[in-house]
C-alpha cells in the first residue's frame, strides 16, 4: 500500500490488491472479531436468533446486459451473500445514487426488475435511500443492497472446518457474467450468445445443507473468480487445493470467447455459482443434489484439499502439468458487478 498513494481500479476487483486494502487500510481502523473473519456475510447472534448480514455495491457498466440488469444483479448478489454462510435470506435494503439527468424510464425498468427479482426470490425489499448527484459526479446509476437472514442453529460453515481429503465442487459453468458484460462492451457476438448467469443461490445453497456436517463451506466466486475464491481458502491453511482443468465447466461460446480475448476463465467473475467443499465420500450425493435444480445442472467436482501445495492451489492442467493458481493481481475487467 505505500507504494499506491491513491486507490487503484484494482483495489476494488477482489484480488491481491483488494485483500491488501482490507489488511492494511480498512482492518486496522474498523475491524473486530466478527468483521475479521471476512465471510461473505456476518454472523451475528441477536436475541438468541442467528443472523446473517451483508452489504454489497453494484455499479456494473453496462446497466442492462443479456441475463439480468444492474436492478436483478443487486437483488441476487446480496441474497448470494448470505445464503453462502448457511443462511435463509428474509429481506433486503435498497439505496440509490443517481446521476442527475438518468432517463426515468430506464430507472422505471430498474426497479421493476428489482421488484420481480426479490418475489421471484421471496425476499422483500423493506427499506431505502434515494441521493441524486450532479452529472458530472458519476454516470448513470449505482445501486447498494444490504440483507438479512436466519441460520439455523444446527448450521456451522466455515475454512476452519475444512481438512485434506474434502472435495471441491463448483455447481456450474465458469466465466458466463464476466464474458457477457465484456461481450457487451466490446461489441463482440457469438452464433451462440452469451448470457450472464446472474441468479439468486439460496435454494440451491438451502438443498446442500441436507448434507449436514459434511457441508464445509460455501463461496460464491464473484469478482477474481474461482481463482480469488480459492486463494482466498487456502490463505494461512495447513493445507493446499488440487483443482483439475478438464473438470472445469465452460460453455463453448464463454470458451471461445475467453480464447479470442486472452482471459484466464479462473480469474472471470460470476454471479449465478457457488463453490462448496464437502467430506470425502458426500461429493456423489452433494452432486445429485446441485444436479436436482437447473441453477446446478452443471455441477462439477473439480479437485480436493490436500495436504500437499500448502497455502497454494494447485491446477493439474489439459496437457498433464502442473501450474499454480495465483490470487488475480490487477482489475481485469472494472465494474464487472
Amino acid at each position: 500500500m505505500s507504494e499506491n498513494e491513491r486507490i487503484l481500479l484494482a483495489h476494488g476487483g477482489g484480488g491481491r490488491l483488494s485483500e491488501e486494502l482490507l489488511r492494511n487500510v480498512i482492518l486496522p481502523r474498523l475491524g473486530n472479531s466478527v468483521l475479521a473473519r471476512l465471510t461473505d456475510a456476518a454472523e451475528l447472534m441477536i436475541g438468541g436468533t442467528r443472523i446473517a448480514m451483508s452489504t454489497d455495491s453494484f455499479t456494473v457498466d453496462p446497466i442492462f446486459f443479456p441475463g439480468g440488469d444492474i436492478g436483478s444483479l443487486a437483488v441476487h448478489g446480496t441474497i448470494n451473500d448470505v445464503a453462502m454462510v448457511g443462511a435463509d435470506p428474509v429481506c433486503l435494503s435498497c439505496g440509490f445514487i443517481i446521476a442527475e439527468g438518468f432517463p426515468m424510464a430506464a430507472l422505471e425498468r430498474i426497479v421493476d426488475s428489482m421488484a420481480k427479482s426479490a418475489t421471484a426470490a421471496g425476499v422483500q425489499i423493506v427499506t431505502g435511500d434515494t441521493k441524486v448527484v450532479g452529472r458530472a459526479s458519476m454516470d448513470g446509476i449505482f445501486i447498494n443492497t444490504t440483507g438479512l437472514g436466519v441460520i439455523s442453529p444446527e448450521v456451522r460453515l466455515g475454512a476452519n472446518r475444512v481438512s485434506a481429503g474434502d472435495k471441491v465442487i463448483i455447481s456450474g459453468t465458469l466465466a458466463d457474467h464476466g464474458v457477457t458484460i465484456l461481450c457487451q462492451r466490446q461489441g463482440l457476438a457469438f452464433d451462440i450468445p452469451v448470457v450472464s448467469d446472474s441468479a439468486p443461490l439460496h435454494r440451491l445453497a438451502a438443498a446442500l445443507r441436507v448434507l449436514g456436517p459434511s457441508l464445509k463451506f460455501m463461496r460464491d466466486p464473484t469478482r477474481g473468480g474461482l481463482a480469488a475464491t480459492l486463494n482466498e481458502l487456502v490463505r494461512n491453511a495447513p493445507w493446499g487445493i488440487r483443482i483439475d482443468e478438464q473438470s472445469i465447466p465452460m460453455a463453448p461460446a464463454v470458451a471461445a470467447a475467453l480464447e479470442i480475448i486472452g482471459l484466464d476463465p479462473l480469474h472471470v467473475a460470476n454471479e449465478g455459482k457457488l463453490v462448496a467443499v464437502v467430506a470425502a465420500g458426500s461429493e456423489e450425493r452433494a452432486l445429485t443434489l446441485l444436479r436436482s435444480s437447473p441453477l446446478g445442472a452443471n455441477a462439477r467436482l473439480i479437485g480436493e484439499i490436500t495436504n500437499e501445495h500448502q497455502g497454494l492451489v494447485v491446477m493439474k492442467t489439459n496437457i498433464g502439468g502442473a501450474r499454480i493458481i495465483d490470487n488475480p493481481a490487477g482489475e481485469l475487467l472494472p465494474r464487472i458487478c
